[in-house]
């Protein structure tokens, strides 16, 4: 499965007659977008606003990232089984308009959403900070349950962000990148020297909100199966959750995931990248048993000798992970975890709510529950209605000024367990 992967950097983002891209600038329809977002019943308003790096601006609360992409050639089309029909995707050529991004954000739909901060010491736990924002606000209709508000904003987004991608399909890219991963047995052959390695990668679905869609199939009714990279990079996997903001593996993440993309890099020279097995997080023990034994399994069947395994979310899936890293480990396969901590404020208590002596090599992507402060922002796109039942934050968080002081999970991505953050942990 070979993909090409063009990237058009957009500098700027301003409204527009026109949905369009042109030097480098994103100029956006917003009525278009509007319209577009309020052919769902569910919703009663949409209102469009842009959010630029260095602004004073606070977003919440954000339901989801999405990175606007385009299928231009091959199988498929973007975000397959949703929005576009199901076939398999992950070949051919797909444009990707890098540096923007859509989000939906608007009442709550659980507890679970958070805050981006385009300027100020907030913003540099974030990555969406950096990046030019075609916000979404939606309002749903009165008394609508919270799974049909989540779906209605998980379609608003992805439907957003796929008209918007449009605009890139005809431009030249600034820069294509292209990665291969061929069938098994040929992609062994290529590089028979290297280590083969392979990607666990654990998709949440725990019910309560708590949901990721693989070719429009609910991860938790799925079993763990193996996918190519590529396939990420056309929207095969697309978040619809609300899990703690600090971990929560957006749709951009997984359009981006970096994991794939740091292996992609080492590919031919210092290991052989095999491909991927996709896995989900269950609630109960029986399943967690069949998902980890699963696991295991494809990871012996393919021969790999070593893995990377991501989580998302704290908690209940660390026995996930720590099943997944003991099952593999025992098939004689060595294996590095990345996650990210949940010490306590004073980081003294457990990290992890469970352990394993195999668990002996894990990158950590940081403390979730350190306090920071929030300065007042001059504008906000969303309400701050919420701040304080949202998980990292609690009474007399929101200060009478529009300050915030909350624990650092309150931010999106800001200790994610995949990397795609701004920090780490040295073990002594």
């Amino acid at each position: 499965m070979k993909l090409e992967l063009g990237k058009i950097k957009i500098k700027d983002v301003q409204f527009g007659d026109v949905t369009k891209v042109e030097g480098n600038v994103l100029y956006v329809n917003a009525k278009e977008i509007e319209t577009l977002v309020l052919e769902d019943e569910r919703l009663i308003s949409a209102k469009v606003e842009l959010a630029k790096p260095g602004e004073s601006v606070r977003i919440a609360p954000v339901k989801d990232v999405i990175e606007p992409r385009v299928k231009v050639s091959g199988n498929g089309g973007i975000f397959p089984g949703v929005i576009s029909k199901v076939q398999e995707v992950g070949n051919g050529r797909t444009h990707a308009l890098v540096g923007a991004n859509v989000i939906t954000c608007g009442k709550i739909v659980g507890f679970q959403e958070g805050i981006i901060d385009m300027s100020g010491p907030a913003a540099k736990y974030c990555p969406f900070c950096s990046t030019y924002n075609v916000c979404i606000v939606i309002e749903p209709a009165e008394g609508l349950d919270t799974h049909d508000y989540e779906a209605a904003g998980r379609l608003a987004g992805l439907k957003a962000a796929a008209r918007i991608g449009e605009a890139g399909r005809n431009i030249t890219p600034d820069e294509v990148m292209s990665y291969e991963t061929k069938p098994l047995q040929e992609q062994i052959k290529q590089y028979p020297n290297l280590p083969k390695v392979g990607y666990i990668h654990m998709l949440q679905s725990q019910g309560l909100l708590h949901d990721t869609y693989y070719y429009g199939v609910d991860a938790k009714v799925m079993l763990p199966t193996v996918m190519y990279p590529t396939e990420m990079m056309d929207g095969a996997i697309v978040s619809g959750n609300c899990v703690a903001p600090c971990d929560k593996v957006t749709t951009f993440h997984h359009l981006n995931n970096p994991v794939v993309e740091e292996l992609y890099k080492r590919h031919g020279k210092d290991l052989n990248f095999v491909g991927v097995i996709l896995t989900n997080e269950n609630v109960f023990l029986a399943d967690k048993e069949r998902s980890s034994d699963m696991v295991a399994k494809l990871a012996e069947y393919m021969g790999l000798d070593g893995v990377l395994i991501t989580e998302e979310g704290y908690g209940n899936p660390d026995t996930d992970l720590m099943m997944n890293c003991k099952k593999v480990s025992q098939k004689g396969i060595k294996v590095v975890l990345i996650t990210d901590e949940f010490p306590g404020r004073d980081g003294k208590s457990q990290s992890l709510a469970d352990a394993v002596d195999e668990a002996d090599a894990l990158v950590s992507c940081g403390n979730g529950n350190v306090i920071i402060n929030f300065p007042p922002m001059d504008r906000v796109i969303g309400t701050l209605d919420y701040v304080e039942t949202m998980i990292g934050g609690y009474e007399g968080s929101l200060k009478p000024d529009g300050s915030i002081e909350a624990e650092l999970q309150i931010i999106i991505a800001s200790t994610i367990a995949n990397g795609y953050n701004c920090l780490a942990a040295r073990g002594y």
